[in-house]
């Protein structure tokens, strides 16, 4: 069997293959093209019918022309040309309009069409050629305007399938040799056909590409016709037009379904009738009138529907409109065309961040940026009107961490919302009432600057916030302090204002919480002292200016040095030595206590590193190092460093850290003793004063602080028994105790007696420099040093006293004294009179049994049989010398 071999396409027939697709006699890949052939044969279809019963009249008046003149035309030969003319005119119309060739492709539609029009050309030709034939006369021409009719009203039928209108030709030329009976008419024919098949191609290509033209345009149109309707129904935008006169021609329907709420039929109303504008949003000196008649475009106008009840009244709903004016191709104003966008949410949110943005989430209150506009505009109206004045509170919470910690943020924040609520009902409307952030408060009370009115307002202000609160089920107690400024005296712009506010603040804290305090302008240059004492600090630091000194810590059984405390010195250059007491409580604040910390931990660890191995070394830890995490790493690498066994570093921490009750305190506790250091309770019973720390805090040693020691060993005085209670807890606890500030040397016995294991004071000398400690820890014992016995505290003053030796009287005057003697002078005794027993007048009128003590150079010390109480002497006024004794 031979294989037939595939024939390689020639460009001949690559361009068939173009052309036919396009003049719809082949089947077209495009879906494009079989769709503008199916509406152009639809066309076609529109029209036959007129075309078929012009052909059918042509061939019925040639018919009857035959028949009235049959010596000129033969009726038959007449009737059979029309019959030929009528029945491919009855097949086009069956291709075009019979539902069983409509469901056939195009392509075989336009086909036949083709070779029908072909055969109705032939016909129709032959029918004018059997006009022409008639004698000549009315009859003739009106069969030849017939016959000519049908072939025009035929041809325009066809036009729109150019092929056909090519076949209908083609058919002319055929038949026209038969009836002409020579070839010239045909070739000339032909020549014509030529040129109408290059003019049929051409405009077959341009309906091809007008078609892919327009179903571009329309797949185009379609899909922004599905994006505008979900752009209007699902989004904010919106769509508008108008006509030349101003009246809506067409309005989205979300936007005419909410003017329609309000009894308004938007279409065909003028534009201004249906939307007024937002007189208060920038930009809009020109109205939307002004643009209309002005045909000038404008752009993100707010507006709301016209029908609003009242100006002041917020309408439910807002839009942003734009719109340009449109001209046609001659430049004929035709209306406008816009756009808007639904501005009602955005408002609303524009609104809640505005409150957000003056007021604060939690309370309601005014925030810090609404307080400062209010306090910048009050004092810019003192400066440019009548004097009018204002003052400034400045509030802090005392106490608010303890609850926030205790109870957690929620019932910090609860406490916050009473405190505002308590706030406002205090200051009304005399004031503004704001919130800073955290627990600070601030109130603003323009025209008020009588201090007696601002103090009794900070009292109230103070009772009412100091009464308990209910939060989560427990009952709260806080406290508050206040810092006043009042403008202009203390200050004409806001900085300085709040600045000296704050310090008032800083006052009001220092003495005690609870209070309130002007400012006043030792304020200031006590807040500059305090700055510049932080700036030197910062350069000691760098420099390496400050110095350890080390107290020892004595043992009550053997009277041996078992350790020392490092004690932080610094002697300024111009100012001399500063007491830890000034410049510690700085440092705390300033940031600096952590670096200052390390450095005298780091530095007590190198110096005891160097000591015999029994002594430990004992270091003071601030509250604010201990709440650092990394404090144990700090430690650790500080013995490392040293090699100082870590049971010979002591650090002593007070009772402040306590307050902050939360699990990370009992964390630190784990990770320093984790390290094997050892822990001292400072300062026990002078800070929080609460036991219940003692069950879980690993203490190995309380330190008794010397208020209590201080006056132990005189008759009556209580601290003894503190001293002794104490000691007992720390027995059975089983931790030491040091008891702190021993000064006397009769305080040594008593303490040992009451069962402290370490003594600490000046009674064993002061701290030492490391060079020092090697030689003080050579001796056996440690030797005491200072007064002996412990006497009341003297109290200096000049005034005169009657008194009696004996029968003999006279003045003399006191220079200090005690609940347990007196010092005087002014009276003319030695030696031997030691042991006389005296009287003296200490009130007036009222004489007091004495001995004198000792006695020279015109002086006397008079010990009371009894104790005195010093308070008598306040108000009782100093008596005129009138002899000496």
């Amino acid at each position: 069997m031979t294989q037939r071999v595939a024939r390689t396409p020639t460009n001949a027939d690559i361009a068939r293959r173009a052309i036919l697709p396009v003049l719809g006699l082949r089947e077209n890949e495009g879906e494009v093209d079989a769709q503008a052939h199916a509406a152009r044969l639809a066309e076609v279809a529109a029209i036959w019918p007129l075309a078929l019963a012009a052909q059918a009249l042509a061939g019925a008046i040639l018919f009857a022309a035959a028949c009235a003149m049959p010596a000129a035309a033969s009726p038959i030969h007449m009737a059979i040309v029309a019959a030929i003319a009528t029945l491919p005119a009855l097949v086009s119309y069956a291709a075009l309009a019979t539902a069983r060739l409509r469901g056939q492709p195009p392509h075989v539609r336009i086909r036949l069409l083709t070779l029908a029009a072909s055969g109705i050309a032939a016909a129709l030709l032959s029918l004018v050629w059997q006009s022409i034939e008639l004698p000549v006369g009315p009859l003739q021409i009106g069969c030849f305007v017939a016959a000519a009719g049908a072939i025009g009203l035929t041809v325009v039928a066809l036009n729109p399938i150019r092929i056909a209108t090519f076949g209908f030709a083609v058919g002319l030329v055929l038949i026209l040799p038969i009836l002409s009976g020579g070839m010239l008419p045909s070739l000339i024919a032909a020549l014509f056909l030529a040129g109408l098949a290059v003019a049929t191609l051409r405009l077959a290509r341009r309906d091809a590409d007008a078609a892919r033209a327009l179903a571009q345009e329309a797949s185009e149109g379609r899909l922004a016709a599905k994006m505008i309707a979900e752009f209007e129904g699902h989004g904010t935008g919106w769509f508008w037009e108008s006509d030349r006169h101003g009246r809506l021609s067409y309005i989205s329907g979300k936007v005419a379904v909410a003017l329609r709420s309000g009894g308004v039929e938007p279409v065909g109303r003028p534009l201004t009738d249906l939307f007024r504008m937002d007189s208060v949003t920038p930009g809009t000196e020109r109205t939307l009138a002004f643009h209309l008649s002005s045909r000038t475009s404008f752009s993100d106008y707010t507006v709301c529907a016209a029908d609003t009840a009242a100006p002041d009244v917020e309408p439910d709903r807002w839009w942003s409109i734009s719109g340009r004016p449109v001209v046609d191709e001659l430049g004929r104003f035709q209306g406008f065309i816009g756009s808007g966008s639904d501005l009602t949410e955005k408002r609303k949110s524009d609104a809640e961040i505005t409150r957000l943005a003056l007021f604060d989430g939690l309370t309601g209150l005014a925030n810090r940026q609404r307080m400062r506009h209010s306090l910048d505009k009050t004092l810019q109206q003192q400066q440019s009107g009548p004097y009018r004045p204002a003052s400034l509170f400045l509030m802090d919470l005392d106490r608010f961490k303890a609850v926030n910690d205790t109870l957690g943020h929620q019932a910090g924040d609860a406490l916050l919302k009473q405190v505002a609520q308590r706030l406002e009902r205090v200051v009304g409307d005399a004031g503004l009432v704001g919130r800073l952030g955290g627990d600070e408060f601030q109130v603003l009370l323009p025209g008020l600057d009588n201090r007696d009115t601002l103090a009794g307002l900070a009292r109230e202000l103070i009772a009412g916030l100091s009464q308990p609160y209910f939060i989560a089920g427990a009952s709260v107690s806080i406290g508050c302090s206040i810092g006043i400024a009042i403008a202009p005296h203390h200050g004409e712009d806001a900085e300085e204002l709040i600045r000296n506010a704050d310090l008032a603040l800083y006052a009001a804290k220092a003495d005690g919480r609870g209070v309130h305090r002007f400012y006043s302008d030792e304020m200031l240059a006590g807040a500059k002292s305090r700055k510049v004492l932080e700036d030197d600090m910062r350069a000691t630091l760098g420099e390496g200016g400050f110095a350890l000194v080390y107290q020892p810590v004595v043992s009550t059984a053997d009277a041996r040095i078992v350790g020392y405390e490092a004690l932080l010195r610094w002697e300024h250059p111009t100012r001399g030595m500063i007491s830890p007491g000034d410049f510690i409580p700085v440092a705390e604040d300033c940031g600096l206590i952590e670096a200052i910390g390390e450095w005298v931990l780091r530095t007590a660890c190198d110096a005891a590193a160097g000591w015999p191995h029994g002594v430990r070394v004992a270091v003071n830890v601030s509250p604010i190092q201990f709440a650092n995490p990394a404090f144990p790493t700090i430690v650790a690498s500080a013995l490392a460093h040293s090699g100082l066994a870590p049971q010979r570093l002591e650090l002593e921490i007070t009772e402040g850290v306590f307050l902050d009750e939360s699990g990370s305190t009992d964390a630190m506790f784990r990770a320093l003793k984790g390290l094997g250091v050892r822990l001292a309770l400072d300062d026990f019973g002078t800070g929080y004063s609460s036991l219940g720390y003692l069950r879980t805090a690993p203490f190995d040693k309380i330190k008794i602080d010397q208020s209590f020691v201080r006056g132990a060993a005189q008759p009556g005085n209580r601290n003894a028994a503190i001293v002794r209670a104490i000691v007992t807890l720390a027995d059975t606890l089983g931790m030491e105790t040091t008891a702190e500030g021993v000064e006397i040397q009769d305080e040594i016995d008593l303490v040992r007696d009451l069962g402290c294991s370490h003594i600490q004071g000046f009674v064993y000398g002061r701290g030492v420099a490391a060079a020092d400690v090697l030689v003080q820890l050579g001796g056996v014992q440690a030797l005491p040093v200072g007064h002996k016995v412990s006497r009341s505290p003297r109290t200096k003053m000049l005034r005169s006293a009657r008194m009696a030796i004996g029968h003999n009287e006279g003045d003399v005057r006191i220079r200090n004294i005690s609940t347990s003697g007196v010092m005087v002078d002014g009276i003319d005794v030695d030696g031997e009179a030691v042991g006389l027993d005296v009287l003296i007048e200490l009130v007036e009128d009222q004489m007091f049994a004495a001995r004198i003590a000792w006695a020279h150079d015109g002086k006397a010390g008079l010990q009371f049989d009894h104790p005195f109480n010093l308070d008598r002497l306040n108000h009782q006024p100093g008596r005129v010398q009138r002899r000496s004794a």
